[in-house]
């Protein structure tokens, strides 16, 4: 019979392409057969149903219910959303692991952080358990620490006196914790550090990084008392293509702009910007006189992640840019809404750097193609991420905002300008070029991610199940 790996992916298209990626690896490299259980809120996105309907050979998948929230406010935090579907998917998955393990060799079962609860699904149904972490080191070393400083903390995290001190990495300031806990009496904080005292609990960990992009930090992973091995085997990223017209709007531009000239910017399938915000940023942006792409959203005053789960605004997000940018920068500008084709455009030689809101995947695809950055931070673990690749990896440039969050259009220029032009910037960007080198190397089949997927593989194949 052949062995077959049954996945669970939180809700969002970035949850499900990063552990599909994983599911191709195993069956191109390993001769597994994979089934992806997805959970659901409401009917699949159009995006979210074409990526299903094209999936691989051996790679299956099943629809969960769709989960009701009728008993949430409509501005509830993503997160609490995130862990409450799978937490009110439990009946259907334990069906659909107990049907696939009826007619097929189920040798593991692989859930990222919020879907943990499915754990003792499987536990009961003596399958191998795994957690997937598709994000940071230091964000899995923070859930680690998070139970500890839960109890021995009273204040809001944003109040400590004094950064964190994770092991293996830069001094962490509470104003950069995971955005969900930053408010300890929000149900999602409670949510949070429900699955981080449960993140422990499977037979070993595979986290989306790469030994080499970050030596301290996944040696503490990997040393750390009392917690299952640990696996890196990133970075995985999905290199999908698109042969749109607004793609090839974007890339036939590029086509006429010099090598290294373009900062791209754009931030990520959830994030929004505030009115305000997205005004300085155009401004900032002219301001600097430099050459730039920009996927642009309407704004959301309520919601730095004001897309995550709903569709965007109807009306053109072009209509919100201050009076006059587009015709005054039109010679070394493009704007286009809401998508563009990401990998694509940082793979372009015309691609000097990349203004980012820091998700885990986009910094990743931005570090393979050796491209340097501006962290941007918007919400879930963002800001970590910032600080990680800001004052631990040397990859990025970080804005200052000012008192109200806000970062001004005067820092916005400095901090462009000194990217694509500053001595600064040259540094960052040989940095990201080194790291990318090391990424690539990783994913090599005698590269140190592939070894680690492989002994994982050798495990389940071998295993008395």
């Amino acid at each position: 019979m052949e062995h077959h790996v049954a996945m669970l992916p939180s809700p969002g298209i970035g949850h499900l392409i990063s552990l599909v990626e994983i599911a191709k690896l195993l069956v191109s490299r390993h001769d597994f057969s994979v089934t992806v259980l997805v959970p659901t809120i409401g009917e699949p996105t159009k995006s979210q149903k074409s990526f299903l309907q094209n999936l691989p050979p051996k790679i299956d998948y099943i629809l969960l219910p769709p989960v009701i929230f009728d008993d949430l406010p409509e501005d509830a935090a993503p997160e609490l959303k995130i862990c409450l579907t799978v937490t009110r998917s439990i009946s259907p998955i334990r069906d659909a692991l107990d049907s696939l393990k009826a007619r097929t060799q189920v040798v593991a079962f692989l859930t990222d952080l919020f879907g943990s609860d499915a754990f003792d699904i499987a536990k009961e149904l003596g399958i191998p358990h795994y957690l997937y972490f598709p994000s940071t080191p230091i964000s899995l070393l923070l859930l680690y620490h998070l139970p500890k400083l839960d109890e021995t903390t009273t204040c809001q995290y944003k109040d400590l006196p004094e950064p964190v001190k994770l092991p293996g990495c830069p001094p962490l300031p509470g104003k950069d914790f995971l955005q969900p806990v930053q408010d300890r009496h929000h149900p999602a904080y409670k949510l949070v550090l429900h699955h981080a005292k449960r993140c422990t609990l499977g037979l070993g960990t595979l986290i989306n990084c790469a030994v080499e992009l970050d030596p301290p930090a996944v040696q503490a992973l990997q040393e750390y008392p009392g917690c299952p091995p640990v696996y890196p085997i990133g970075p995985i990223i999905h290199e999908g293509s698109d042969g749109s017209e607004i793609g090839s709007e974007c890339l036939r531009w590029l086509d006429d702009q010099p090598s290294g000239s373009v900062l791209y910017v754009a931030f990520g399938s959830g994030g929004t910007l505030s009115s305000e915000q997205l005004n300085e940023l155009a401004l900032g942006l002219e301001l600097s006189g430099q050459r730039f792409l920009w996927v642009v959203k309407s704004p959301n005053n309520n919601s730095t992640s004001g897309a995550y789960f709903s569709t965007q605004s109807k009306e053109d997000p072009l209509a919100f840019m201050p009076e006059g940018f587009l015709e005054r920068t039109k010679d070394r500008g493009l704007v286009v809404p809401s998508w563009a084709p990401q990998i694509q455009i940082l793979k372009h030689s015309s691609t000097g750097g990349f203004l980012s809101h820091c998700g885990w995947g986009s910094t990743l695809e931005s570090v393979l193609h050796g491209v340097p950055m501006i962290a941007w931070p918007l919400y879930a673990e963002q800001p970590m991420n910032a600080v990680m690749l800001h004052m631990g990896w040397k990859a990025a440039l970080r804005p200052n905002a000012n008192e109200k969050g806000l970062v001004e259009r005067g820092e916005v220029s400095h901090v462009v300008k000194e990217l694509m032009e500053g001595e600064e910037g040259k540094r960052i960007r040989q940095r990201m070029k080194d790291l990318g080198e090391a990424a690539k190397t990783a994913l090599t089949e005698n590269g140190s991610s592939s070894k680690y997927l492989s002994q994982l593989a050798l495990r389940w194949k071998n295993q008395d199940n």
